[in-house]
């Protein structure tokens, strides 16, 4: 018998409904959530985010009070930083010429995107640049300013100016850039919600699109992206790849991790005003304040070659120490490097595989999460001998009686 307390908490049923759909996707019950939310409360000696008694007010349209609130929620108006930037777009280097870029998740003025494409215009032989800024963005027009600032804006380059663009302070010389004939910047009539009609007419424009979304709008983005068949070159949160949306995308490849960006932690520059409470963050020499965000990864749907690339394996399959799962005709693989080199049946790999996953070594099954009932069909469910559990949340791994984490379930290609 338990000795651990039991609270009974009252919660709005649709609240429920929609929290436990998230905690199903990440392979976690709303117990443990709670707990974890517990847990930050006592290490944080406070609520582990602000709270305030009112909205901010606002003159913008509901689409884009939505778009407000969830940078608002979830505190990602995190700014790339350029080295990112830098190091992604150089891995799709021959992808980018000839091709219509759009950034339409930042600020221009303060984008590590909109910096690299400048800065890069000729060598990388783009046609075009368009970057958007969303209206009362908190970082909008400082570097730049313009009438009316709380207003969205379009920048628009199709040429750079022919000697440097740098000042001696590292910035950007965007007068003299706005100052040729090719290049415009005016405001948007819209709101710079990226769902706008005016925006949406400025992605059906564009060849390539990418930028730094916000991540809790992150299906949003991507869907849109998909609707208008767009390519593009987005970072994410590295769970996002067990959404419903975006888990069927990796499977058919159609969608990649990027290369650059595998393990650890990425750095984000954020507003002035943004707390910086967070587990790692601080001011850097120049004043930028910033914050560390684990399981950061970008996200493509443009093919290099790298994806390809096979993994180099040394284990060998023992029944001691590959355990299979009770609900699942698959054995458990707790780090992409144990995959045994001499297996062929089914296997359970972490979220972590898709950094190294090539499509001629492996092939992708199923999401072995608490969406696997639902969200897998039949057949497939049929083939991986899946057995519904009665401690399972719908799908996840059993070994011992105990839920493992989300598990890819995947199988190696014939030689």
């Amino acid at each position: 018998m338990s000795t651990k307390p039991t609270t009974t908490v009252r919660i709005d049923s649709e609240v429920k409904m929609h929290a436990n759909q998230i905690f199903d996707d990440i392979g976690i019950s709303m117990s443990a959530a709670i707990n974890t939310f517990l847990k930050a409360v006592v290490r944080e000696g406070a609520m582990p985010f602000d709270m305030k008694a009112g909205r901010p007010k606002s003159n913008l349209t509901s689409g884009n009070a939505a778009l407000n609130r969830a940078f608002i929620a979830k505190k990602d108006e995190f700014y790339t930083q350029y080295e990112d930037v830098e190091k992604e777009m150089t891995q799709h280097q021959g992808k980018l010429k000839g091709r219509s870029i759009l950034c339409n998740c930042d600020d221009p003025f303060e984008s590590a995107f909109f910096r690299f494409f400048v800065l890069n215009f000729e060598k990388l032989e783009i046609k075009r640049l368009v970057s958007t800024c969303y209206a009362d963005s908190t970082n909008a027009g400082r570097e730049y300013p313009l009438e009316e600032m709380s207003r969205a804006y379009k920048a628009i380059v199709t040429e750079v100016p022919d000697g440097p663009i740098e000042k001696p302070d590292g910035s950007l010389d965007l007068e003299s850039l706005f100052a040729l004939s090719g290049n415009s910047l005016s405001h948007l009539e819209d709101d710079g919600d990226f769902r706008s009609n005016e925006c949406v007419a400025l992605l059906e424009e564009a060849d390539v699109v990418a930028t730094n979304p916000p991540f809790s709008l992150f299906r949003d983005y991507i869907g849109l992206l998909e609707k208008f068949n767009k390519d593009y070159i987005v970072l994410g949160n590295m769970n996002a790849a067990t959404y419903r949306e975006i888990f069927p995308l990796i499977r058919d490849n159609k969608l990649w991790y990027g290369k650059s960006i595998r393990s650890g932690d990425r750095k984000f520059y954020v507003p002035d005003n943004y707390p910086l409470n967070a587990a790692s963050c601080g001011v850097d020499d120049r004043g930028r304040r910033f914050i560390r965000v684990k399981g950061v990864r970008w996200f493509t749907n443009l093919e290099t070659g790298k994806q390809r690339e096979p993994i180099e394996l040394t284990q060998h399959f023992t029944a001691q120490e590959y355990p299979r799962y009770e609900n699942y005709d698959a054995i458990e693989v707790n780090r992409t490097q144990n995959i045994p080199i001499d297996y062929k049946g089914f296997m359970g790999v972490p979220i972590t595989f898709l950094d190294k996953y090539s499509a001629d070594q492996f092939e992708i099954i199923m999401l072995a999460n608490g969406n696997a009932r639902t969200n897998v069909c039949p057949k497939t469910l049929s083939e991986v001998k899946y057995c519904a559990h009665s401690k399972d949340k719908g799908g996840v791994g059993i070994i011992n009686g105990q839920r493992v984490y989300v598990r890819v379930i995947i199988q190696r290609k014939p030689a």
